[in-house]
């Protein structure tokens, strides 16, 4: 009995290649699962990561709950920022730190100074050259 299953349950020439391509494309959507979900997630953990460990006294930052504030003590889990001007001060975790405010800003300034720099050499090479 067991060898008459065995038998009929033997793929044939038809639907070995049919499996085969089955196979093939699942693992290509999984390589493309991997490219679209997966890769682009780690590298923005990396980055997030990196902004926490760059974190200095004096930066204004953004936690995942909303609060803005400057950083006044940096320890090695842990921040204290200032919240107000009544000098309301509050210790968090690093991991809940959301955004460096003080950082994005710097690099929007640099970027905005390139582009500017950018645009005044493009409308240099635009005019036309006098001859005497």
């Amino acid at each position: 009995m067991f060898k008459s299953v065995l038998l009929t349950a033997a793929p044939t020439g038809a639907s070995a290649a049919g499996s085969m391509y089955t196979l093939i494309f699942m693992v290509l959507m999984l390589v493309v699962l991997y490219f679209i979900m997966i890769r682009p997630q780690r590298k923005k953990e990396k980055a997030d990561e990196e902004m926490r460990k760059n974190v200095q006294v004096g930066d204004e930052i953004e936690t995942v709950g909303g609060i803005v504030g400057i950083i006044v003590k940096v320890e090695e889990k842990t921040v204290v920022i200032e919240t107000s001007s009544d000098r309301c001060k509050m210790r968090i975790k690093k991991w809940a730190i959301a955004q460096n405010v003080s950082a994005t800003e710097e690099k929007n300034a640099a970027a905005e100074k390139a582009k500017a720099a950018k645009e005044e050499k493009k409308g240099k090479k635009d005019e036309p050259i006098e001859k005497d």
